[in-house]
């Protein structure tokens, strides 16, 4: 009886050996990351999805597997600073992080750039006494399709993140974390990094300031601007509104109280081609190529009966058509 105790003893014993890493199984989990917005306004755009590991070991006895999730290039290669998708010949810059602010990068071991990956831990739970255990754990990958990319056409840009580009390392955890790849090996299901960049315009307009003037009895002319960022290739036209009061380009109004004051928006710097909002008769043509473009508006206050002093004005609605 005392011969058996002390050899069960040590066959338990010596599975519990610093290193002794025999019996432990993960697998891992990646849903494909999807971003949705445009890049005409110039701003970053964010998503992020999940990285589950489950994670299963015999003589486990309360262990935790560290798992070092390496991630590389992707199908759509990388630089020093960014990721890429790609359409074609196409391409977009993007980036993985390890945290919400999307400043540590998500890197790999194996990669040739500096950043590495985040460890993390999976503890495991007894389910038949001290012999058998398993864990699971999920945490957030986050991406961001970088900013200032107005530029790339229309289009679904990708990368994908199999086989060699995703290689999660794990081990039962010894201390040094995920400055070497050491240990078991194993990749998620292929995931894909993508966004859908559809057509798109932005537009912001300038003020038109007539200044003081005492007596209309001459042109009083002033210029301002409408600047349009589009996807490049995308034909689009601008229309002018006719304001709150106007009944022609040539003869919009600004008003103080009862009063008005007449005036109009045109083209070109001659004042002859009015600008109204009627498609393909009076209104702006251009073709986006990413982009601000501006475009010049050109106000006149013809001559006309002086109404009384005071401030006049008029609302004029800016729109595009893509």
């Amino acid at each position: 009886m005392r011969n058996w105790l002390v050899c069960f003893i040590w066959l338990v014993g010596s599975a519990l050996l610093p290193g002794t890493a025999w019996g432990q199984s993960c697998s891992f989990s990646v849903p494909s990351m999807v971003f949705a917005g445009s890049t005409i306004p110039g701003s970053a755009i964010n998503s992020m999805t999940s990285v589950t590991a489950n994670c299963s070991g015999l003589l486990s006895l309360g262990q935790k597997v560290l798992i070092c999730p390496n991630l590389n290039e992707g199908s759509g290669g990388a630089t020093a600073s960014a990721r890429i998708m790609v359409n074609g010949a196409n391409s977009l810059n993007y980036q993985l992080y390890q945290d919400a602010a999307r400043s540590i990068v998500w890197g790999s071991a194996t990669w040739p750039y500096a950043a590495r990956p985040p460890g993390f831990l999976v503890a495991f739970t007894t389910i038949l006494g001290p012999l058998l255990g398993s864990g699971s754990t999920t945490i957030t990958l986050y991406g961001q399709v970088l900013a200032n990319q107005a530029t790339a056409p229309a289009g679904t840009y990708s990368s994908t993140f199999t086989g060699a580009s995703a290689t999660f390392n794990y081990r039962y955890d010894d201390g040094n974390g995920c400055t070497t790849a050491l240990g078991a090996t194993a990749s998620p299901p292929a995931f894909t990094v993508q966004i859908t960049l559809a057509n798109d315009c932005a537009v912001t307009a300038q003020n038109i300031d007539f200044g003081p003037n005492g007596l209309l009895n001459a042109n009083i002319d002033q210029t301002g601007q409408v600047r349009v960022t589009c996807t490049p290739t995308v034909p689009y036209s601008v229309s002018l509104s006719l304001g709150n009061t106007g009944t022609s380009p040539t003869a919009r109004k600004m008003v103080n109280g009862a009063q008005s004051i007449t005036y109009g928006l045109y083209q070109d710097s001659n004042r002859t081609v009015p600008w109204g909002n009627t498609i393909l008769t009076n209104t702006v043509a251009r073709t986006g190529d990413g982009t601000v473009q501006g475009i010049n508006v050109y106000g006149r206050v013809p001559p006309q009966a002086t109404p009384s002093p005071g401030t006049y004005s008029d609302t004029i609605i800016v729109t595009v058509t893509y």
